[in-house]
């Protein structure tokens, strides 16, 4: 037993993932860290140091992936150096497996990369895990549809974060593989500790009521319906709105609070990287989103028990319970999903009980339920 134990955590395993503040990004790096912690060597191959790593952390090590100008080139060739920047990681830190998080170019880089180094005689495999948009939106593309069905049947597991986000996959490509379904998870005790420094008052000195929301702010996330809630809802109850993020709607996200008379109440934060220092001051969490795979935030905001008020589309039924957790509605029915806000804010028991509920299915989520399905897939494939 101990020594299955110490051969498992002496794994060395290389992760490709954006690193940015999206949701596969923060995924990625929290899977790393909390690998790190239980003994695994971690090395992350990326373009840029993830946003949440901490370098200074034990058994983490991060790799930058350099674009070097070439004038050949209209742009720069990124799966090309990514690829050779995974062989050289790979042979010379001597890894055990990859793990790619997002479809493209990550699942075609690590084939390409395994490809490499089988001529040199090294063997390594790699788990391709499926986040969203790489499948419901850019996968779309027709011309993508080969490479992407390809790379993700070429790997050795695939993953998917949610259950429709794996039916989305067989649907839109040519997939043979089996797709294990991983949900992402959340710490949930970073998110339900008391915190020291929350800045309510800040915002809401009066107590007025606050709604929160947290994303990129790319359209399909439909920012402008939250706007619009806040709107209908100040009516009835004195709230604040903060929108933590940015993105390409933000210009017009601002042009809508002032026509919709909220500019004053209405806070952009920009990016923050310890979204929990955020969510304590949250009474309800809105995601209005077009197309949603899983919905980290939303898990975020039940870890800190706040109540989610969500659109039903994609993997969020998954994670937020109609009527249990907070409230599903049609995606673009903001008459309804105000509604169900005020119905939250103008009933104490209704708040607690949702709350509380919210706080017990994060618990289901919480990252030492997850991390050991990761580690069980890690051990079938190099064991």
């Amino acid at each position: 037993m101990v020594c299955e134990e110490m051969a498992r955590n002496n794994l060395k395993i290389g992760i490709v993932c954006y690193p940015t503040f999206g949701g596969s990004g923060v995924i990625a790096t929290e899977l790393g860290a909390g690998l790190a912690r239980k003994g695994y060597e971690v090395h992350f191959i990326t373009s840029s140091q993830p946003v949440k790593l901490n370098v200074f952390e034990k058994n983490i090590y991060f790799h930058e992936v350099v674009l070097n100008p070439y004038p050949l080139f209209q742009h720069q060739p990124f799966e090309v150096a990514l690829t050779s920047k995974i062989v050289e990681v790979a042979k010379y830190e001597k890894l055990d497996l990859l793990h790619v998080h997002y479809a493209i170019p990550h699942a075609s880089a690590a084939y390409l990369a395994k490809q490499i180094l089988l001529a040199q005689g090294v063997s390594i495999p790699y788990v391709t895990t499926l986040h969203g948009t790489d499948i419901t939106l850019v996968g779309k593309e027709p011309e993508f549809e080969p490479t992407i069905s390809f790379a993700i049947n070429q790997s050795d597991v695939v993953t998917a974060v949610s259950d429709s986000l794996r039916k989305d996959t067989y649907s839109h490509f040519n997939v043979t593989k089996d797709i294990v379904v991983v949900p992402n998870f959340v710490c949930v005790e970073k998110f339900s500790a008391e915190p020291k420094d929350c800045k309510k008052s800040t915002f809401a000195p009066n107590g007025e009521q606050i709604l929160m929301h947290i994303s990129n702010f790319r359209k399909v996330k439909r920012i402008q319906d939250i706007i619009k809630i806040h709107s209908r809802v100040s009516k009835t109850i004195d709230t604040r709105l903060i929108l933590i993020g940015d993105g390409p709607e933000r210009s017009s996200m601002e042009r809508l609070a002032r026509e919709e008379g909220v500019e004053d109440t209405t806070y952009f934060l920009g990016k923050i990287k310890e979204t929990e220092r955020a969510l304590c001051a949250a009474d309800v969490y809105l995601m209005t989103s077009e197309t949603e795979s899983f919905g980290v935030s939303a898990l975020e905001a039940m870890a800190a028990k706040v109540p989610v008020v969500s659109s039903n589309t994609g993997g969020i039924p998954e994670v937020n319970t109609d009527g249990i957790t907070g409230f599903l509605s049609d995606v673009g029915n903001i008459e309804e999903m105000s509604d169900n806000v005020i119905k939250l804010l103008s009933d104490k028991v209704l708040y607690d009980r949702v709350s509380e509920a919210a706080y017990q299915n994060a618990c289901k989520f919480n990252i030492n339920n997850v991390l050991p399905i990761y580690e069980k897939l890690y051990e079938d494939l190099v064991l």
